[in-house]
């Protein structure tokens, strides 16, 4: 395994350039570690490296994804978003656990976290629905990435139409977070539960307007004709 690390890593330095990872720098707020190298090229060396990892047993496997975060760069932890959901069919119920201490351990910016959680944490959703409770008292962490993921976690089941009573009990939960990165967050799960449940989406914001911070409000009516956005906008004259 050290061996295909170091083989993975070479390719990666080698496709690395100075203006990329200068270009990079201006989408987070925080400093980040990254080669500097397009997302596209990123994707395409994950999904040659997966030829040779995917025939691993899931503990070596899983065990290559924590090295890989441990480096810190960006685009090592965008190979294990691009490994991980293709190990779906493998995932059992105690994998939560070790999803978890990734994220708590690992992740610090908004594109770790919506890269692994979106597709790998959504997916493990689909197959084991009981998950959303352990995934619920995410939001009650002092980590703002795991508060996040609480959130983006559902992300592709909202754009489905699904989980439509979870995305508000998130919501409420995260209403009135101080974090941007955790109201982009919610309110992103928000416009897309709007694509198939407008009205409720509205609705719900409508009735928090007075509260939930512009950004998240922002984010949630983003799709929204501009006729509700701007009646979604109006404040209350009390406040």
């Amino acid at each position: 395994m050290k061996e295909l690390l170091r083989i993975l890593r070479k390719e990666l330095k080698a496709n690395a350039d100075e203006t990329t990872k200068e270009g990079s720098q201006r989408f987070f707020k925080e400093k980040i570690k990254c080669y500097g190298i397009k997302t596209g090229v990123v994707v395409k060396i994950a999904k040659k490296y997966w030829k040779e990892v995917s025939g691993l047993d899931k503990k070596s496997i899983f065990c290559l994804c924590e090295e890989l975060y441990s480096s810190d760069y960006c685009e090592e932890a965008f190979v294990v978003s691009s490994w991980v959901p293709n190990m779906s069919d493998r995932f059992e119920k105690g994998d939560l656990k070790i999803f978890r201490r990734w994220i708590d351990k690992y992740i610090n910016n908004w594109a770790k976290c919506d890269g692994f959680c979106n597709h790998s944490i959504g997916l493990f959703i689909e197959k084991y629905p009981s998950s959303l409770k352990e995934i619920m008292t995410w939001g009650r962490s002092g980590n703002r990435w795991m508060r996040r993921a609480c959130a983006v976690s559902l992300i592709i089941p909202a754009k489905r139409g699904r989980l439509l009573k979870e995305v508000f009990k998130i919501s409420d939960m995260l209403l009135l977070d101080g974090d941007d990165m955790v109201q982009k967050g919610y309110g992103w799960l928000l416009k897309e539960a709007s694509r198939f449940h407008q009205k409720e989406v509205f609705d719900y914001v409508v009735k928090n307007k007075g509260r939930m911070p512009r950004t998240a409000l922002r984010y949630a009516i983003e799709l929204m004709p501009k006729a509700l956005k701007i009646k979604a906008m109006q404040r209350s004259s009390k406040l």
